[in-house]
């Protein structure tokens, strides 16, 4: 896990409150927003678009994740989630999370900016699904 600093912290935390103004949430009313810090500094926000056909919703972590991997992005150091309870990221955004590494540094938060849970990737998804589980070859695209 690579530490942010403080300000680094604060800036994430801001970008993930501010995003969840742009958060769809016609259905659940549970708006989500993520900053997603690459390790070249880059930030990555997103937050949650719900649609009628509820499996086609995308939550907020993964909005954060495609968006950074579709820039060229593949190894980050912070994410921040935050909502109104500082609900965790939900099984299919920890496994999307994990395809590139564990060690990421995931800060819960309200929408107040109240530190819930500081915890790791690792920590919220310990048995992960890898590529070693396919046995399969690393294909060079981490």
């Amino acid at each position: 896990m690579s530490p942010s600093s403080d300000s680094e912290l604060s800036r994430l935390i801001e970008a993930a409150i501010r995003v969840t103004e742009n958060a769809y949430i016609p259905y659940s009313h549970y708006p989500v927003g993520a900053a997603l810090q690459a390790a070249d500094g880059r930030v990555f926000t997103g937050c949650n678009v719900e649609n009628a056909s509820y499996p086609a919703t995308i939550c907020a972590e993964r909005t954060a994740l495609v968006k950074a991997v579709s820039e060229g992005a593949r190894q980050f150091t912070t994410l921040v989630v935050a909502t109104r309870d500082g609900g965790s990221p939900c099984g299919i955004c920890r496994q999307m999370l994990s395809e590139f590494g564990v060690d990421v540094r995931v800060v819960l938060i309200t929408l107040e900016g109240r530190i819930i849970h500081d915890t790791t990737l690792a920590a919220l998804l310990p048995l992960n699904f890898t590529n070693d589980s396919l046995n399969l070859p690393d294909n060079g695209t981490r």
